[in-house]
């Protein structure tokens, strides 16, 4: 047993000792069907603390021949798998985290030898008389072995991207990197599996991909193993009913993920809220909030202005296919959101190809972002916001009126207030404390005889103590105008089965004279 050749099992029995242990096992029986197969690459890109360690952890333990870990998985899923017994610790396996080469910035310009040197000082324990080293490094040792004793392996790397995250600006080592993972696996005989995982999907260079051999599994597309990384639904029911947790707040903090279809909860903060009986932010102890406003404060046109829709609950749409995966190579709005849906900021609807920020914890996270320079207003403008809502429930339409305005202004700086979408993202961040009592946002919801801009449904209908809102809003036109398309379209009567009392409010605002207008009417059911 070696530390880097033929690992032990340690890690992974730490983790099944863990009182919040998921099994997870599963995963390995879809890796299996890939060992010694045209795709046996796979890169595993994940936001920090959702399993992806974990999981490479319990690949050691089952592949590695330098360990029995045929009791740590008694019990598991995957005992009853008909493939478990087959590769059950019957590899050579290569395991190393690059976050262990690369812990300071005087280590980018070594750490690719110290790698092949570590790796290769264990092989002569082993194979020592089957090769001799030369200049070609780690990828000649393993061919010579190979064509000495057959022999394959299976590589296991953590954290793979770490060098583009420390070195961000250095082109030329992580070039390098990547030719040194490129003639290490593509095109050899001497590989049955490569498992990566990282934060950041594998780099782009231009149109291509540096590593195109591999099957890449991301927060923007993991059809097939979801379920893997990170808590689904049921799990998280499971544990709350083992450990006599409130489900329904977990649900409001932590869910929100969405990976293709699946509903996905970060581990690491349902762990901790469990263990600790306090649902809050434990994101901090991750990702510091600091560098979630690098990316908020760069200066792409539209990055604002869909930061600010998203605090008030709205979705904005996105093209994720230009992203470099890097975390400096920006050349729009687009690239900035898309690093933030890898970093575990934001979360994405494959198919409609829109984001939203996924839960309470991370909107915590950017509101203590917005905070300081380049986001005057927008707090105040937060606050403001119950007070608005207030007025709206008592039909106090100037009060509104002047509500939105204050808003208006206080947001001047950051919003271009020159176009309806500009409107309806002001209004959204004004209605912001209606979170507490309604549902999402819908906007553009198709109801009667065309699309209503925005509507709010109360979370509870069956108390019907708040009313249901149909907001239709106007530009250099009149509310009044406004409440009778509402009313002539009849916007309101999809939701009529799902609440009580409904109110319709019209909003106008006049660039003339720079004011808003309101009305606003109790819907009567036909």
């Amino acid at each position: 047993m070696g530390i880097y050749v033929n690992p032990g099992n340690n890690l992974f029995e730490m983790a099944r000792n863990f009182e919040c242990y998921v099994d997870k096992s599963m995963l390995i029986a879809e890796i299996n069907k890939r060992c010694h197969t045209q795709n046996r690459f796979l890169c595993v890109s994940r936001p920090r603390r959702f399993g992806k360690s974990m999981a490479a952890d319990m690949l050691v333990a089952y592949y590695s021949k330098g360990c029995d870990s045929r009791k740590l998985f008694a019990g598991l899923r995957i005992e009853q798998d008909c493939s478990f017994e087959v590769h059950l610790n019957q590899h050579p396996v290569i395991r190393f985290d690059l976050q262990q080469f690369l812990f300071h910035k005087s280590h980018v310009d070594i750490f690719i030898e110290r790698v092949q040197e570590v790796i290769i000082k264990e092989l002569q324990m082993e194979y020592g008389d089957c090769f001799e080293i030369d200049p070609y490094g780690l990828q000649s040792v393993l061919n010579q072995i190979y064509a000495k004793t057959g022999q394959r392996f299976i590589f296991v790397i953590d954290e793979w991207d770490c060098v583009f995250r420390l070195a961000k600006e250095q082109k030329e080592i992580q070039k390098e990197y990547l030719d040194f993972l490129r003639a290490l696996f593509k095109g050899t005989e001497y590989v049955d599996l490569v498992y990566m995982t990282g934060i950041l999907p594998v780099k782009k260079y231009g149109e291509h991909s540096a590593l195109n051999i591999f099957d890449e599994y991301s927060m923007v597309d993991s059809v097939g193993i979801s379920q893997y990384f990170g808590f689904t639904e049921e799990e998280v029911r499971r544990l709350c009913l083992e450990k006599n947790a409130d489900f329904s707040g977990l649900q409001e903090w932590y869910d929100g993920y969405l990976v293709d279809g699946l509903h996905i909860y970060n581990p690491k903060s349902v762990v901790d809220a469990v263990q600790r009986g306090e649902q809050k932010s434990y994101w901090t102890s991750t990702e510091t909030y600091e560098a979630l406003k690098v990316y908020m404060d760069l200066d792409y046109d539209g990055l604002k202005q869909a930061i600010i829709a998203m605090l008030g609950k709205s979705r904005c749409s996105i093209n994720t296919r230009k992203f470099q995966n890097d975390m400096d190579t920006f050349q729009a709005k687009d690239d900035i959101l898309t690093l933030l849906v890898h970093l575990g900021y934001l979360t994405y609807d494959r198919k409609k190809s829109e984001v939203w920020i996924p839960n309470k914890e991370i909107e915590e996270e950017f509101l203590n972002a917005i905070e300081g320079v380049g986001w005057e207003g927008l707090v105040q403008a937060l606050e403001q916001s119950e007070e608005l809502l207030k007025n709206t429930l008592a039909l106090q339409e100037e009060a509104v009126a002047e509500g939105i305005e204050i808003i208006h202004q206080e947001m001047a700086s950051i919003l271009q207030y020159n176009s309806e979408n500009s409107l309806a993202c002001t209004l959204l961040l004004a209605y912001y404390s209606a979170k507490a009592h309604y549902l999402t946002p819908i906007q553009e919801l198709p109801t009667g005889k065309g699309f209503a801009d925005v509507v709010y449904l109360p979370k509870r209908a069956e108390e019907k103590t708040y009313p249901a809102l149909v907001i239709e809003l106007k530009w250099n036109q009149s509310a009044e105008g406004a409440i009778k398309q509402i009313q002539e379209k009849q916007y309101a009567s999809w939701i009529e089965g799902y609440t009580g009392e409904i109110l319709l409010v019209g909003i106008n605002y006049d660039t003339k004279e720079k004011r808003h207008s309101c009305v606003i009417e109790r819907h009567v059911k036909r």
